[in-house]
């Protein structure tokens, strides 16, 4: 082998030494100050937690601005080790327009749920803690997302909905207001007197202390229905109070109407043979 030949393979030999120990340093770099973003991430976002908490800030508002600090951190580190590679600013930023594009288009309907999630966080139909109702869907509120909503439903299973399901159709909110209205139907037979029925149900009314004297609680006549006197037993209670309120009721109006000789009847139908039929059957 020539003294040539012999340059050219120590030449390369030392370029890959030196390149090896440039980009392995890089590298490591690289992975030390990924770990120490991510770390520094979760403990910038847990101590914001943290101070949202002191500071009382709202329930509905602390998990969107907890996330938004997090990917901030963990993005501005993405670029510190792009950089480790050499990379410009400015190419990032082309790559990130790029990349953001080719996702928009691709991911319309997240970023719907996105712009859906900053539309709840801002006009608050909901917040935590709530129970809301959108058709099928109805739970209490544990958490607003970018994304999705958090719900625990009634019979305590966790429930996640899209957040543009819930900006795009009417939204029932049983928690906002403080007092709430209990309609109760009660049939009495058309043999009972109703001016008692009245009296008994409007008695009940007024024992429980959980309901409001204002607006007057109050027993009316609403209907004459095929096999019952129509009442309507309507009062109006604290939103907390309403399902105990409204099942104490309905637990004890049988005995107030039994007290006053009044019932609640079961349906019945009348069938009226004329003459003119059974001569035709006889025929």
């Amino acid at each position: 082998m020539n003294i040539l030949a012999v340059n050219q393979l120590t030449t390369l030999w030392n370029f890959l030494l030196e390149s090896s120990l440039h980009y392995g340093l890089n590298a490591v770099l690289a992975i030390f100050t990924l770990a120490v973003g991510w770390w520094l991430s979760s403990r910038f976002a847990n101590a914001l937690d943290r101070v949202m908490i002191r500071a009382s800030l709202d329930a509905t508002l602390r998990p969107v601005l907890r996330s938004v600090l997090l990917w901030l951190v963990r993005l501005i580190t993405l670029v510190a080790v792009l950089g480790q590679f050499g990379v410009q600013t400015a190419s990032i930023v082309a790559i990130l327009g790029a990349a953001g594009l080719a996702i928009g288009l691709a991911l319309q309907g997240t970023l719907q749920n996105i712009a859906a999630g900053m539309m709840l966080l801002f006009l608050r139909p909901f917040q935590v803690g709530e129970y809301i109702s959108n058709g099928s869907i109805e739970g209490t509120v544990d958490e607003i997302g970018l994304f999705a909503t958090k719900l625990t439903k009634a019979d305590g299973i966790c429930l996640f909905v899209p957040n543009n399901q819930l900006w795009n159709s009417a939204l029932t909110n049983f928690s906002r207001n403080n007092t709430r209205r209990i309609d109760m139907p009660v049939g009495i037979n058309y043999k009972d007197n109703p001016a008692a029925a009245i009296q008994a149900l409007q008695k009940l009314l007024l024992a429980d202390e959980r309901i409001l004297a204002t607006p007057a609680p109050l027993v009316v006549v609403t209907d004459h229905a095929d096999s019952a006197v129509m009442l309507n037993m309507r009062a109006w209670t604290t939103t907390s109070e309403y399902w105990a309120v409204r099942w104490s009721l309905a637990q004890n109006l049988q005995a107030a109407l039994a007290s006053v000789n009044c019932s609640i009847p079961f349906p019945t139908r009348e069938l009226l043979i004329t003459q003119a039929a059974e001569a035709s059957t006889a025929a």
